[in-house]
């Protein structure tokens, strides 16, 4: 039976809540990964959620910040959540799925977005950042990341020249400097290896972007987006990936959209 799973920075999803709902409607992903929740577990939209047919909710949250959750038409079991870098931030959390091909572990991220200064010396947002990604390769080489295993969210970085509008006016901007490029490739290509979902069923030299400003006037136009948010599994589920698709049109739903958009992963 053909699934799919979809991830989403949704930036408040109590504040944007009719727009997940309305893009579960449509859509209807068997699993939605949100990433900046920006609530409390118990202030979740649990009962709204359930309702429209997600009663399985694996939820991390934060007041005011961060917070991820990923909510599913299939049972999720051994939920878990990771700090990185002695930070208590809620930036993770993972399930065991099974829709389908057997059980996946699903990992649900929203990596620090870095601030304004691409150096680590004197912005500890962006030293922070370079950390939680040397944690995550270290992880990512122990043994149970071999296989059955999908990762998911808001990386906060553009790795590929044609995941942003400008490769030569973005080298030096935070999400697309080399040091955090060649970081996040490290990690695909390294240990045991992933594969992008996303780039698995568009060529490397077609743009793809999945983030738009809110400073843009009118980022339909402008058009200078970022590939931020991304979709990666393990060889063998990958191998089961039949298409991608970023909901470009997401960006102007509403007055107040999230400056993200969804990414889904489709399953045959």
């Amino acid at each position: 039976m053909p699934t799919t799973l979809a991830t989403w920075n949704i930036n408040s999803v109590r504040l944007r809540l009719p727009l997940v709902l309305d893009f579960l409607r449509q859509y209807q992903p068997d699993i939605l990964c949100l990433q900046e929740i920006k609530c409390l577990n118990d202030q979740f939209p649990k009962k709204e959620l359930t309702a429209a047919g997600y009663p399985y909710q694996a939820v991390h949250g934060q007041k005011g910040y961060h917070g991820v959750a990923i909510v599913s038409r299939f049972p999720l079991t051994d939920i878990s959540s990771r700090a990185f870098c002695e930070i208590e931030e809620s930036r993770h959390v993972s399930a065991l799925v099974d829709f389908g091909k057997g059980p996946l572990t699903v990992h649900n991220f929203y990596i620090p977005a870095g601030g304004d200064e691409a150096d680590p010396e004197i912005n500890p947002k962006f030293r922070h950042k370079l950390g939680f990604l040397a944690e995550l390769k270290a992880w990512f080489g122990e043994d149970h990341f071999k296989e059955r295993q999908l990762i998911c969210g808001d990386f906060n970085i553009a790795p590929l020249e044609h995941d942003v509008w400008s490769h030569k006016q973005l080298l030096k901007v935070v999400s697309h400097t080399p040091v955090e490029t060649e970081a996040l490739n490290a990690l695909l290509t390294g240990g045991h290896g992933w594969v992008d979902l996303v780039r698995k069923h568009f060529p490397t030299d077609q743009k793809l972007y999945s983030w738009w400003s809110y400073r843009a006037k009118d980022w339909d136009a402008a058009d200078k987006g970022r590939r931020l948010d991304h979709i990666w599994a393990t060889a063998d589920i990958a191998a089961h990936a039949s298409g991608a698709e970023i909901i470009r049109a997401a960006r102007g739903w509403s007055a107040q959209p999230s400056d993200h958009v969804p990414v889904i992963a489709r399953f045959g």
